[in-house]
C-alpha cells in the first residue's frame, strides 16, 4: 500500500501589527507656559526729612590718639646757639602759608580735600576752621536753619571742625589750622578775610583759590 506523504503542518500566527514599546518613543518635552511675571519690589521713595540732611560730622580718627603733628613742617629760621622755641611760642610764630589753586567753582571741594588730608596726617577735628568767602559751606548753612545760638555752641564747644562765612570770621577763635576757601564774593570780602585767617591760624593756613587773586590780596608769593 503506497505511503501518502503526510501534509506538512502549517502552524498559524496571530496576524497585525506588532506594538511598538513605549520606551522606544521620545516623550515630546512639555514647553513652559508663560505667566505672569513676578512684580517688581516698588522702589523706595524719597520722602526726606523736612529739613535738609547735615553732613556727616567728623570724628577723630584713630591716628589722633597720638600726639598731632603740623600737615607740613612749619618753616622756621634756626638760630645758631640757641635752642629749639618752645611749643608754647609756637603761636606767636608766624604760620605756614600753603596755597592750593582752584577756581571758584572748586575752591570749596579743595578745601573739603585739604581737610581730609589734615585728619589723615594725624589733625584732630578740634585744630581745624574753615572759612568761606562766597556760599557758605553746607553744614554750616544747616546748622545755622537752626538759629545762631546753637551753631555758635558747637563752635564753642570745639570739638569738631568748624566752617564759619567770612563776614563771621572775627567771632571765630583761632585755631591751629585754618583753611580758607575763596569760593566767590566781592574782592573786598577776600581781601579783608585772608588776613583776619591768617592770624587766626596759629601753625598752617591753608588757601585754596586762584594763585594771582590770592597773592594780590595777602601781597606775597605763595
Amino acid at each position: 500500500m503506497p505511503l501518502i506523504p503526510e501534509e506538512p503542518q502549517i502552524h498559524e500566527s496571530a496576524q497585525g501589527p506588532r506594538a511598538t514599546p513605549a520606551s522606544g518613543r521620545t516623550a515630546p518635552t512639555p514647553r513652559p507656559v508663560p505667566g505672569p511675571r513676578p512684580v517688581a519690589p516698588p522702589r523706595p521713595g524719597r520722602p526726606g526729612p523736612l529739613r535738609p540732611t547735615p553732613p556727616a560730622q567728623r570724628t577723630p580718627r584713630e591716628s589722633s590718639t597720638a600726639e598731632p603733628g603740623p600737615s607740613a613742617p612749619v618753616a622756621t629760621a634756626a638760630v645758631p646757639g640757641q635752642s629749639a622755641p618752645a611749643p608754647a611760642s609756637r603761636a606767636s610764630a608766624t604760620p605756614q602759608l600753603q596755597l592750593i589753586p582752584a577756581s571758584a567753582e572748586g575752591a570749596l571741594d579743595a578745601a573739603e580735600e585739604a581737610v581730609d588730608l589734615l585728619l589723615d596726617s594725624g589733625r584732630t577735628p578740634s585744630e581745624i576752621l574753615v572759612i568761606t568767602t562766597g556760599d557758605p559751606h553746607p553744614w554750616a548753612a544747616h546748622e545755622l536753619s537752626f538759629g545762631e545760638h546753637a551753631y555758635w555752641a558747637q563752635h564753642d564747644a570745639g570739638e569738631d571742625v568748624f566752617y564759619a562765612d567770612a563776614a563771621a570770621l572775627d567771632r571765630a577763635a583761632s585755631r591751629p589750622v585754618v583753611v580758607a576757601a575763596v569760593n566767590g564774593g566781592a574782592d573786598s570780602v577776600a581781601a579783608t578775610a585772608l588776613p583776619l585767617a591768617l592770624a587766626k591760624a596759629g601753625a598752617l593756613l591753608i588757601v585754596c583759590g586762584e594763585a594771582q587773586r590770592v597773592n594780590a590780596i595777602l601781597g606775597v608769593g605763595v
